[in-house]
């Protein structure tokens, strides 16, 4: 989300989920919505009933297509392409929100110039989108004025994610929806906490609030409250971490909450990271495939056994209340947490109420919420007083830091490309009934009866000419590693493209996916590698 934050001063969701069904045009990019969040895809379809235009770009047929009135089949990796001639498109004929662009944007001059060669006819080139479908999303788009966008990891996951969401605010920005209802930039978490973890500082270079690190003013107001001496330098990325470790510069490490055996890219480096380590502790609900490589393993509660917030895609924070008590050894994460502190000579408490506000006190956007006013029901955040009502959404008031930079940026391709040995373009997602690395759903008996099976999609002719049928067993390589794996033949995607969901660990994505990292932020390209199908044989 760097791009976002860089640009509007958020990584969130600047508009409410409400705020969809009162939208003339929906752009989704990067997004399988119907399949990864049903909730707001509901929205969306409800607005459709009303009379809302919907527009996806994504180099499959997701089922939200379904409701779409223009579906741009784009090639992956391909959105800045994209992204940048609908600008241009924007700009020619004249659909840009002049009031909105020199009161509060700067350096448009500047940025109009670096989009002059992106017309419709190059990104057809590029993206394998025709013209006039490009032109006449445009012009739906940018003629709109309750226009909301949409993403999500689609074009984060890749070496040029920043710029791609750059990319994205800058056609927001262009047109104005921002800052005002039935608007906005909205990136859709994949996660019931990802916003709140975010908020509360799970990031390497962040205080709670997005306070910066570096920032010398801020290091001393946390060192105050928390009575110790602080780093002023940013921390690593979980993706650098595992590079370090595989490099025998990390020896210990602490994953609460994730399996990146199954969720990070290159998964045979992964297990060598994690092997290199002299230490590594897991805390989580199950033993999952990281946690059988730790040596110390924290039994953890689960959300309905353990009380606390949870903060939503929307900035909405909620209350969360323990309603089993949790099995055997099993303990909530502040308890472990401050037990281990404890053991390091700091009684930090283990209440979350406590906690939360500790939390607030050192962030402003949330000092007026409180454990009683959350009782009463969600509030989203900025909410700087008691009496506020919380902020549906932002920036009516002007943007954080003046004004928008318009900031350029240019298409880049993949960091690898197809060629005669790997021929065919992988992209990996989710699926509907499965979630994330499943070690919660694929535990749950009617769900693997249903979509237990691993399974990669493959276009009608590319299965006719390789002499593949629906069904067969077949062998997915990329420069990383094999798989073996079902054919699943259908048109949802296009010639030379193939999809697999990344849920299944006995023919996992990530064995193959490629671990080049965005430079600014080091999100790795899970999004896009080279691949070569073959038979598996008898």
């Amino acid at each position: 989300m760097a791009g976002l934050a860089r640009i509007f001063g958020s990584g969130a969701m600047t508009n409410s989920i409400l705020e969809i069904e009162g939208m003339e045009v929906i752009f989704i990019i990067g997004s399988n919505t119907k399949e990864t969040h049903p909730v707001i895809a509901n929205r969306m379809i409800k607005a459709y009933r009303k009379g809302a235009k919907i527009i996806i770009a994504d180099p499959r047929k997701v089922p939200m297509v379904k409701f779409a009135d223009i579906h741009l089949k784009i090639r992956p990796g391909s959105d800045i392409a994209l992204l940048n001639s609908m600008a241009n498109i924007i700009v020619s004929e004249g659909l840009q929100n002049n009031e909105f662009i020199s009161e509060k944007t700067e350096g448009f001059e500047a940025w109009k110039k670096s989009i002059e060669a992106c017309t419709p006819e190059y990104a057809e080139k590029i993206t394998g989108v025709p013209r006039d479908a490009i032109i006449r999303a445009t012009r739906l788009f940018g003629s709109s004025r309750r226009a909301g966008t949409f993403y999500t990891m689609g074009i984060t996951q890749h070496t040029c994610g920043t710029d791609n969401v750059t990319a994205l605010a800058n056609l927001v920005s262009v047109t104005g929806n921002i800052g005002r209802e039935f608007t906005g930039i909205n990136p859709l978490r994949g996660q019931n906490n990802v916003q709140g973890s975010s908020d509360a500082a799970c990031l390497p270079n962040v205080y709670p609030g997005y306070q910066r690190v570096e920032d010398t003013e801020v290091k001393l107001k946390f060192e105050q409250a928390w009575g110790c001496k602080l780093s002023p330098k940013d921390g690593m990325t979980s993706t650098e971490m595992m590079n370090s470790a595989a490099e025998g510069k990390l020896k210990a490490l602490y994953i609460m909450g994730e399996n990146p055996i199954i969720t990070d890219p290159n998964m045979h480096h992964t297990i060598r990271a994690l092997k290199n380590l002299d230490f590594l502790v897991v805390q989580d609900i199950f033993l999952t495939d990281t946690a059988k490589l730790a040596d110390v393993v924290l039994p953890a509660a689960c959300s309905f056994e353990k009380d606390g917030t949870f903060t939503n895609t929307e900035r909405k924070v909620q209350r969360i209340r323990k309603a089993v008590k949790a099995p055997g050894e099993a303990r909530d994460d502040l308890w472990i947490i401050s037990g281990i502190a404890r053991r390091f000579g700091n009684e930090m408490g283990s209440n979350p109420e406590k906690v939360f506000e500790e939390y607030t006190m050192l962030w402003p956007a949330m000092s007026g919420i409180t454990y009683s006013r959350l009782n009463k029901g969600g509030l989203s955040w900025p909410c700087p007083a008691k009496d506020h009502p919380g902020t549906p959404y932002l920036y009516k008031d002007g943007f954080p830091r003046g004004k928008i930079p318009f900031i350029p940026v240019a298409y880049q391709p993949p960091a690898e490309v197809c060629d005669e040995e790997y021929p065919f373009v992988l992209t990996t997602g989710r699926n509907l009934f499965q979630y994330h690395s499943g070690s919660m759903t694929r535990r749950v008996g009617p769900i693997e009866e249903h979509a237990g099976e691993a399974y990669v999609e493959i276009n009608p002719f590319d299965s006719e000419r390789l002499g593949i049928r629906h069904g067969d067993p077949i062998k997915i390589k990329s420069r990383r590693g094999e798989i073996e794996i079902k054919a699943r033949i259908t048109p949802k995607v296009d010639e030379g493209t193939v999809f697999i969901p990344m849920h299944y660990r006995e023919a996992a994505a990530n064995v193959i996916t490629n671990d080049a990292l965005d430079p600014q932020v080091k999100i790795p390209e899970l999004k896009v590698c080279a691949v070569k199908i073959t038979p598996a044989g008898p």
